[in-house]
């Protein structure tokens, strides 16, 4: 998380447009930024009018966001500025000085509200307390077990949104209009491959054995039309809406023009078939498995452990502080279909995680209401 913080008080910060030229070379300075915070994330999301704001401490550019422009219907010059994840900003003082001038600058422009996600967390659980709560009829949500550690910050953050009139959009499943606010993250700063193995659960690293011993290769490839038809494949098993082609064609180009190193695609075949498929994407030291997709057929060789251990295993060798495993809902509740999700990536070690979570901002009250209306309307 980017910490920059205004120099004294009452420091007074603008906001203006910046080039993805500049914007990229901000998130380059930086240890860890989201890939949804990188300018070429607008070109991505076609869909949504793009912009890279700065934020400019006299004439040194201090923060940087990339917005995404949703506008209204029939009300065109209106729209929803939405910061996924972001901004890269300083959020671990005085968040005002920032947030303000940002308000400012967009309802000028025609905004009629702000979505944001700041990247602070708010608490952490470790793998032994997922798998206790699991295994307890008691407990039913992550929420009702203690933290193991509760950021500070973060709970400074979610108080002083809530104090400017921010309102929280996080529903109680964790799952909303936009990015998770709970997710499952491997911490790898310090470790070895060795320690990693060892955080893990017994099957775990049987089914990486169990791989190894069948004979699966993992490779990266370029080979999308393949990862596609294992990943519809994959929605028509497990019911969801696959993105199309065109959509991962568009991310492999833009991110790889932005950085080579930027997204990889894993491809795990047993005996020339090809059995599971990820996506990794990775700026500076965060690594986020971005998209799986497995066959029905072999699952007994355990591609999916193999495609997940060769992202982690390179996110290490890359010196990544983190290997996010992106959303789990924060239940517990053995009864809950969604607790197999949860199950499945305690298994690898690491922690739950919870965010601060998207927060909206209403610029023009009486659009937003209209907008929330439509969204609740069409299921958003």
């Amino acid at each position: 998380m980017f910490s920059s913080e205004p120099a004294r008080t009452g420091l007074s910060l603008t906001v203006a447009p910046i080039s993805a030229a500049e914007h990229l070379a901000f998130v380059r300075a930086q240890r860890s930024v989201s890939f949804l915070q990188t300018p070429t994330w607008g070109r991505v999301k076609a869909e949504w009018r793009s912009e890279s704001l700065g934020w400019f401490d006299g004439g040194q550019l201090v923060g940087a966001g990339l917005v995404l422009h949703r506008p209204v219907p029939r009300l065109d010059r209106f729209t929803l500025a939405y910061l996924p994840e972001g901004p890269v900003i300083g959020w671990t003082g005085e968040i005002d000085a920032w947030l303000d001038p940002l308000a400012a600058h967009l309802k000028e422009h025609g905004a009629f509200a702000i979505r944001l996600g700041p990247p602070v967390c708010t608490d952490t659980w470790s793998a032994a307390q997922v798998k206790e709560g699991i295994a307890d009829p008691g407990i039913k949500r992550l929420t009702d077990l203690p933290s193991e550690w509760a950021d500070p910050v973060g709970a400074r953050v979610a108080g002083r949104l809530k104090d400017a009139g921010w309102l929280p959009q996080s529903p109680k499943d964790g799952f909303g209009v936009g990015h998770p606010q709970f997710k499952y993250e491997i911490p790898l700063a310090g470790k070895t491959e060795d320690d990693l193995l060892r955080g893990m659960n017994q099957q775990w690293r049987r089914n990486i054995k169990k791989a190894a011993k069948e004979g699966v290769e993992v490779t990266v490839g370029e080979d999308l039309k393949a990862f596609h038809d294992l990943y519809v494949h994959t929605a028509e098993r497990d019911r969801f809406t696959p993105r199309p082609l065109r959509y991962f064609e568009t991310m492999f180009a833009a991110l790889n023009a932005e950085d080579p190193e930027r997204i990889r695609l894993y491809l795990a075949r047993h005996q020339g078939d090809l059995v599971a498929a990820t996506i990794l994407v990775r700026v500076g030291a965060h690594a986020v498995y971005a998209y799986g997709a497995s066959s029905t057929e072999k699952r007994e060789v355990r591609g999916s452990n193999a495609c997940q251990w060769a992202m982690i295993r390179d996110s290490l060798a890359a010196r990544c502080d983190v290997y996010d495993l992106r959303g789990i809902t924060p239940t517990l509740d053995s009864d809950d279909p969604h607790v197999g999700l949860i199950q499945f990536k305690a298994g690898t070690g690491g922690q739950a995680v919870r965010y601060v979570g998207e927060w909206d901002l209403p610029l023009r009250p009486m659009v937003y209401r209209a907008f929330d209306l439509y969204m609740k309307r069409r299921g958003r």
